[in-house]
């Protein structure tokens, strides 16, 4: 006997109609193509944005009904039922508070305030509000790192010993990469430790579980860059011969953690590091997981791949490499068999569906706002340790999915 597929249509707001905004569009449109069975009918109402062309285009190119340069009007619109909310740094906590308020559930970028007191502000409003949160924590919906949760979970690896994680881009390797918003420091907060110590912290604590204390270090690497005017470019842009003006943040960080105790990771140390400026990796965000039987390793440059090592016998004792395949996590949903492989914007496709199951009472496999203050904290920690030259202990946040089973 069938079981009929629900119609659940939701209006969709969107504020920032850049590069990540046009991301959110794409997986809000594919999710009933790649998701039929849930019924999701997510409807495009109206984008928001400050530059008119860009406003123009989430209407003549993405299919918004229609768009605005005020993102109030976005919160303030009827047929608005969840946001996402992809604008620059500085204006994640104002529009997560203020969407909260509102009453509207919403996907929001990271870092989702400039620190841990920013983003705990939008936590408490949201809990206030009773609304439904994601966070851009895109990483953790590989289906490679998917199974390696689903590995551990089971104990497959034994007890976790020890971690190293490396976030490692090029993105700014350029000296005459031009100073954008991410490098002021009233705009963008801290530098690779919002960009991408962040997104790291979390994944780690995904995994494993809550990190409770770091010894941290910090540095500025290209320490001026060449002035671009705000609302233009990107954070890719090349000048040459520019003003040069100072860079305010960190390019590099890294540290010592420590996790709390937990079945699966009592004792469990390691290192995590960030970097932004490294030649050479493009995106190698990796993590290596060690366990008393066992061990895995993941590098997003190879997504679709997962290193591991159960056992010291045999002959095939060792690193075997794996691929993806429609047993592992989403997989199934987009590829018919291993070997083809998924993308980056598949991971948000993925996130999009989490956040939109959650809102309509589902399972709540999302990353939440719990978790972004969790890895805020983290990053907040690092930073103080840097300056301190001590450890930091850091304060376990309830209601986050560290180390959840599925």
């Amino acid at each position: 006997m069938s079981t009929a597929i629900p119609n659940r249509t939701v209006g969709i707001g969107l504020i920032s109609v850049g590069w990540m905004g046009k991301v959110h569009s794409r997986a809000y449109q594919s999710l009933p193509i790649v998701y039929p069975e849930l019924g999701i009918k997510p409807r495009l109402i109206i984008a928001a944005d400050n530059v008119q062309e860009r406003a123009d285009y989430a209407v003549d190119v993405l299919g918004f009904e229609s768009s605005t340069l005020d993102y109030r009007e976005v919160l303030a619109h009827p047929d608005v039922d969840v946001v996402s909310i992809c604008a620059p740094n500085f204006l994640h906590a104002e529009i997560g508070i203020a969407a909260a308020k509102a009453g509207k559930s919403f996907w929001i970028e990271k870092p989702v305030g400039r620190g841990a007191s920013e983003t705990e502000a939008v936590e408490a409003a949201a809990i206030a509000a009773g609304v439904t949160t994601t966070i851009g924590f895109n990483y953790r919906n590989a289906p490679a790192v998917e199974h390696a949760k689903e590995l551990i979970e089971s104990g497959a690896l034994g007890r976790i010993t020890n971690i190293r994680g490396t976030f490692f881009a090029d993105y700014s390797a350029e000296p005459n990469g031009a100073l954008s918003w991410r490098f002021i420091r009233k705009f963008a907060g801290s530098g690779v430790l919002g960009d991408l110590m962040g997104h790291l912290a979390d994944l780690v604590q995904y995994l494993v579980g809550p990190i409770e204390e770091v010894s941290g270090i910090t540095k500025t690497i290209i320490t001026e860059r060449p002035v671009l005017e705000m609302g233009t470019g990107t954070h890719f842009a090349v000048i040459e011969g520019g003003k040069l003006e100072p860079v305010e943040n960190e390019d590099y960080a890294g540290a010592l953690i420590r996790f709390a105790d937990s079945a699966i990771a009592a004792g469990a140390v390691g290192t995590i590091e960030a970097s932004r400026v490294a030649v050479g990796p493009r995106a190698s965000y990796t993590f290596e997981i060690y366990g008393t039987e066992g061990s895995l390793k993941w590098d997003f440059e190879r997504m679709n791949e997962i290193e591991i090592a159960i056992g010291r016998k045999g002959e095939h004792i060792g690193y075997q490499r794996v691929m993806a395949s429609p047993s592992f996590g989403d997989f199934g949903s987009f590829q018919p068999g291993a070997g083809t492989s998924m993308g980056y914007d598949d991971l948000k496709i993925v996130e999009a569906r989490k956040f939109l199951e959650a809102y309509f009472g589902g399972a709540a496999k999302n990353s939440n706002i719990h978790d972004a203050v969790s890895a805020a904290r983290v990053v907040s920690a690092i930073e103080q340790s840097a300056e301190s030259k001590k450890w930091v202990a850091i304060s376990p946040v309830i209601g986050t999915t560290a180390a959840i089973s599925k």
